[in-house]
């Protein structure tokens, strides 16, 4: 039986409110109509189409009916340049593929097709309902997310088999060698899940980090830290600082893994992140550079990491600490 104490921390990981993380940090224990209010001020804020040079666009594909997906609108304008693929893991692991649309728009507007598992459930444009949360039980386990690694990698199998066939707008548009898995919170614990897969070239990981305790509090997710030696690709971890709930967690992580290359960045927002701010703030801005470096090899893109005077090694609020990385 988890304690009530454990069981608090493991449902804030598990739930999608920003506000609700926020307000956990500040003391307070978020009440129902709070967590509406907060939801309901952000689904408020339009959809973006980002700032890069391909505005995107957020659809669902009966193709792929669980799953919300994020393109440069108009595939033409790439001319030969081929879309590289981002699949998602959504924060709580919840089914809201449009739990982080200001982020993956903006990752999408680089040139990538995006997958997250789930409906479209937030946002002025959504399209079906959002579940209410569900918390602890009597003995204190929480129940099983909404969605799973498995359902991640599906959007990765879509990908790869969309890009083969003659009828697909997608056929031959897909860069097949370059695939990465990323996730927020809980979705982060689902992109570890995926790390050892070969056709994943990177991984990052926003807000999460593989309980320290060991316990497995989350009904159906079963991670360890053993899985970090599986690691095969370089990998890149953004915590929110110590008042992020998964900054103790994320920390060790990164100081077990030692076989690949990896960064820990820690930008002092909390376990929300800049999900919800402008083209998805300061951290979409650094996946970009990481998507940029380790898929396209990008070496403008690579100077934010990498170098002792890389761009955010000094003269900003970030921190950050890099292993077989210079």
């Amino acid at each position: 039986m988890l304690s009530t104490r454990k069981a608090a921390f493991v449902a804030l990981f598990l739930a999608t409110g920003i506000t609700v993380a926020a307000r956990a940090q500040e003391g307070a224990n978020p009440s129902p109509a709070d967590m509406a209010a907060a939801q309901a001020k952000r689904d408020a804020i339009p959809d973006t189409a980002g700032d890069g040079p391909f505005p995107a666009i957020m659809e669902t594909d009966p193709s792929l009916p669980g799953h919300v997906i994020y393109r440069p609108k108009d595939l033409s304008a790439m001319g030969g340049r081929k879309l590289a693929v981002l699949a998602w893991g959504n924060g709580g692991c919840s089914d809201d593929g449009a739990s982080a649309r200001l982020h993956l728009a903006e990752i999408a507007s680089y040139g990538y097709l995006v997958i997250a598992p789930g409906e479209w459930r937030s946002g002025p444009q959504a399209t079906a309902t959002r579940k209410p949360f569900r918390g602890a039980g009597a003995d204190g386990q929480l129940p099983p997310p909404a969605t799973t690694a498995a359902d991640v990698r599906a959007g990765i199998d879509w990908a790869i088999a969309q890009n083969g066939k003659s009828d697909s707008p997608y056929s031959g548009r897909i860069a097949i060698d370059q695939i990465a898995v990323a996730g927020h919170s809980c979705g982060g614990l689902q992109a570890i899940e995926l790390a050892p897969d070969p056709r994943v070239k990177t991984v990052m990981i926003n807000n999460s980090g593989i309980f320290n305790n060991g316990v497995q509090a989350i009904a159906g997710l079963h991670v360890d830290k053993a899985m970090l030696d599986r690691f095969h690709t370089p990998t890149l971890y953004i915590l929110g600082g110590p008042t992020d709930i998964a900054y103790a967690n994320g920390v060790d992580d990164f100081s077990r893994i030692e076989k690949v290359p990896a960064i820990l960045l820690n930008l002092p927002v909390g376990h929300g992140g800049t999900f919800f701010e402008p083209m998805g703030g300061a951290v979409a801005h650094v996946a970009v550079d990481w998507l940029e470096w380790q898929l396209r090899g990008d070496r403008s893109a690579a100077r934010t990491f990498k170098g002792q005077n890389c761009r955010l090694c000094s003269g900003t609020d970030w921190t950050i600490e890099k292993k077989r990385i210079d």
